[in-house]
């Protein structure tokens, strides 16, 4: 289940929102004023999500370094565009 805090518990209740995502494997979601602000989550959790980004990053850097080729950012995003529209 979704859990939605006060920003204040992070503070307040900080060993309930840590034993929460420990337990749970799911983020908890922290508001202030009612809007989300942020969100709190096991590092194994943000480590899933971030690590094929971290891969990517990796190969690029491994490709770049073996070309003197540079692509604008006009080049990338209308080439992305493109494949997004072809979904």
């Amino acid at each position: 289940m979704i859990q939605i805090r006060p920003v204040s518990d992070l503070r307040n209740k900080f060993s309930e929102i840590e034993n929460i995502v420990a337990a749970t494997k799911d983020p908890v979601f922290l508001t202030k004023n009612g809007y989300g602000v942020m969100v709190v989550m096991s590092i194994d959790m943000y480590e899933s999500l971030t690590e094929n980004i971290e891969n990517r990053l990796d190969e690029a850097d491994a490709q770049a370094a073996e070309t003197n080729l540079r692509l604008s950012h006009e080049d990338v995003f209308t080439t992305a565009r493109s494949r997004i529209a072809r979904l």
